[in-house]
């Protein structure tokens, strides 16, 4: 049976009402959360070791990089928030909608590794703080953080608003902790206005650069934020939405500025404390923790520093299951309970970091703190090719389109982005051949040389896909044939798909004989599958809906005339969801469907209709070999309608 569909994160889906008769600041105020949850993620462990590497190396010169990777940031988590609004579908849930389910599958997996992987960081940056602040093994922090989360998950049965405040208290003692921190260092302002004038990259400084942004930009952030803005009990008009986007574009740039200012406040403390002590290593957590007291003269600076580490890996943490929840029920539509969903997606990441820690002892963590960076940059092009996509398209956003420079600046982002990480991971690829790490050679090459093909086809799909419906407007009505075969008397309503191409003629030609002989009724269906008739559903009245109504009824128009018995009824969406919906609607005896002709890479790129369809209904499918147009012709009797 067609299942519903359900919408992103369910317990909390716009559980919080909008009062648009309130004053402007109490509006704000209702909007502010969902961006603070996400801007944990720019401010997360992975990233306090590059920003420790830059400002001990370089000093205040990369601060630019930190800025120019947070416009970056805004101008992503804004397409985001605005795909979440107008289509209420996150970003995974899109992408379910619009690719092939073998795609899907594929992007799914890759997702779930990024997660796992920046998890991973998060975990181990709060089981570092542990350690810093109490002695805890650094194990025994890895499975306290995981139980602590659970608990703190536990608040959003009683509202998402709960979630966001303890967020929003988390970032508040970062963002306190580091403001102590900058008075006791006492900074140069000078050098640091200077270090916010772009510079030329090189060297040394053109990798950390290409960390801090890789760092920065979190996949899992573009899913997260697309789910949480439909929280909000948004209007659904016009107006309602754009007051909602504006609304939620004052929150992402009032969040992830805080989180810039995180970001930069860790390089200024770096860079005034070890880079002007001669300390021009220094990038691990444990080195700049151990480094802050004999420097700064008080034990009070790597306490400090210690909560603020702590605040920032149990936060991003949270955020991490959020978003590891709304990938496994977006992409593969997995239900199961609340809090056994939680639990799957902590041992995603807690299983790994308990198995390098007992492996490879907790000199291990650094190392795997910066490999879990890598497997991020492969993830990345992922969320952000489909995200620019999705919202520069006319059919699924509406008038909230991306403007013509809106599409040109996201371009350039996911260029640059993209750009950045390939150099990157080829790097990394580089070493490691040099090196002989058996990482590399066995996990890291086979993953880029699947995963370059397919970003490749996700990024020139919109083309093919725009090809493809046009040639199909130009589609003419396939002759009919007449051949006398049997078929059992049993079947006396038969449901015929097609597919409004020049393959129908092959449908038709094995068909109409059998319905001849058993005289039975014909049910002609066809699934409108553009990206509009995924969203909106039977509503659709797009041109192709217009186009190929108009096929079904001169098919069934000649049918008619041949003296059969037929009738016509129009799907919109998945293909095999739709097809069984209507068949079990009018009683089908029988359907009978089209193969493609493909196997393996052409199921992989167009879908298997037939397949998914004998697992959604229980009537007997028929399956029928399509023919061109020529070879259809010369199955038919020199007689026939």
């Amino acid at each position: 049976m067609r299942r519903p569909k359900q919408p992103s994160l369910p317990e909390v889906h716009a559980s919080v009402a909008v009062q648009r008769s309130s004053t402007f600041w109490r509006r704000l105020f209702t909007f502010t959360g969902p961006a603070f949850l996400v801007s944990v993620g720019y401010m997360d462990p992975g990233n306090w070791a590059t920003d420790l590497a830059a400002g001990s190396r370089y000093g205040y010169r990369l601060l630019w990089v930190i800025l120019l990777s947070n416009l970056l940031a805004i101008h992503l988590q804004t397409l985001a928030v605005r795909l979440g609004l107008v289509t209420r579908r996150d970003l995974a849930q899109a992408c379910r909608d619009h690719y092939p389910l073998p795609i899907v599958w594929m992007l799914w997996i890759i997702c779930e590794v990024a997660i796992a992987a920046c998890d991973l960081a998060e975990v181990l940056g709060a089981a570092i703080a542990l350690r810093l602040l109490f002695g805890i093994p650094l194990l025994w922090g890895v499975i306290i953080t995981a139980f602590d989360v659970l608990l703190l998950l536990a608040l959003q049965s009683y509202g998402v608003r709960k979630i966001e405040a303890v967020i929003v208290s988390m970032v508040a003692t970062i963002g306190a902790c580091f403001a102590v921190e900058m008075f006791l260092s006492r900074p140069e302002v000078g050098p640091i206005f200077r270090g916010l004038a772009p510079g030329w990259l090189h060297g040394g400084q053109l990798y950390i650069a290409i960390g801090i942004i890789g760092a920065t930009v979190m996949p899992h952030n573009l899913y997260l934020h697309s789910a949480l803005v439909q929280s909000r009990a948004v209007e659904r008009t016009q107006l309602g939405l754009r007051e909602g986007a504006r609304f939620n574009f004052f929150d992402s740039v009032i969040a992830l500025n805080g989180a810039f200012l995180v970001n930069a406040a860790i390089l200024v403390l770096a860079a005034a404390t070890f880079y002007r002590s001669g300390h021009h290593e220094v990038a691990s957590l444990e080195d700049a923790h151990s480094l802050l007291e004999p420097l700064l003269g008080t034990v009070l600076a790597p306490i400090v520093f210690a909560v603020a580490l702590l605040a920032s890996g149990q936060s991003s943490t949270i955020t991490g299951t959020l978003a590891g929840q709304i990938v496994v029920e977006g992409f593969v539509a997995l239900r199961m309970r609340p809090w056994l969903r939680r639990l799957l997606t902590r041992l995603i990441a807690i299983v790994p970091a308990v198995l390098v820690i007992l492996w490879a002892g907790d000199h291990g963590a650094d190392a795997l703190l910066i490999f879990s960076q890598v497997i991020l940059s492969l993830q990345l092009p992922f969320a952000v090719v489909p995200l620019v996509h999705f919202t520069n398209d006319r059919r699924k956003m509406g008038v909230f389109v991306t403007p013509l420079w809106g599409r040109i600046l996201a371009w350039i982002v996911a260029g640059l982005i993209i750009a950045l990480n390939v150099k990157l991971v080829a790097e990394t690829l580089w070493t490691g051949f040099a090196e002989g790490n058996l990482v590399v050679l066995w996990v890291m090459l086979p993953a880029t040389i699947v995963l370059t093909p397919l970003i490749a086809w996700m990024t020139v799909e919109p083309l093919w896909r725009s090809w493809r419906e046009r040639r199909r407007m130009y589609v003419p009505t396939p002759e009919l044939p007449a051949l006398e075969t049997t078929l059992p008397r049993h079947y006396q309503r038969i449901a015929l798909a097609l597919e409004a191409t020049p393959r129908d003629a092959g449908i038709l030609a094995g068909v109409i004989p059998l319905v001849r002989a058993a005289g039975a009724d014909l049910i002609l269906i066809h699934v409108v599958e553009s990206a509009t008739a995924r969203y909106v559903g039977e509503i659709v009245d797009d041109e192709e809906a217009r186009h190929d109504a108009d096929y079904l009824d001169r098919v069934a128009a000649r049918l008619r005339a041949a003296g059969l018995s037929c009738s016509t009824h129009m799907g919109a969406g998945d293909p095999s969801e739709e097809i069984a919906r209507i068949a079990e609607q009018e009683h089908a005896d029988l359907i009978v469907a089209g193969t493609h002709g493909h196997r393996w890479l052409g199921d992989l790129f167009h879908g298997s209709t037939v397949s998914d369809l004998r697992h959604t209904t229980t009537i007997p499918v028929l399956t029928l070999r399509t023919l061109p147009p020529a070879a259809a012709a010369q199955t038919a009797p020199a007689t026939g309608t």
